[in-house]
């Protein structure tokens, strides 16, 4: 569904949020390493998330990356995704036709038009403060 550039974007914003509500930064190296991706692509996807102000990158000898407490409730999964995806999810054909609209539907459309909008829902409802609470109190997990 996400593209593996998403999911380690969500991956490494989940982290970044933990570690932000801890009052620590943390290195690429760290993310790449918590989220089991490569580092060279870990800070490309770490790159447009900043530039899409979902997270800071401070530069120096203690820099790294954070998200600032109050901004950690505010930033959506939608935002993640619009980050590193756009919004093609919620665009795009079931089936990956490259022409499927109200007009010329595929055989899917109307049943995969209901899961794009629950999914919609589900990115523009659920926050980094949520997720990274969850994994603090044990109750979910970014790795095994």
């Amino acid at each position: 569904m996400f593209s593996k550039a998403c999911e380690y974007g969500i991956r490494a914003s989940i982290f970044i949020a933990l570690n932000s509500l801890e009052e620590r930064r943390v290195s690429p190296k760290e993310i790449a390493k918590e989220i089991n991706s490569p580092e060279a692509f870990t800070a490309k996807i770490l790159q447009a998330l900043a530039r899409n102000n979902v997270i800071n990158s401070i530069k120096g000898a203690h820099g790294g990356f954070e998200i600032t407490k109050s901004k950690i409730k505010t930033i959506k999964l939608a935002d993640i995704v619009n980050a590193i995806d756009g919004d093609n999810i919620y665009k795009g054909c079931g089936l990956g036709l490259h022409e499927c609209n109200e007009d010329k539907p595929c055989p899917m459309h109307d049943k995969f038009k209901s899961v794009r909008d629950q999914l919609r829902e589900m990115l523009e409802s659920t926050d980094l403060e949520s997720l990274a609470l969850d994994i603090k109190l044990g109750e979910t997990f970014l790795k095994r």
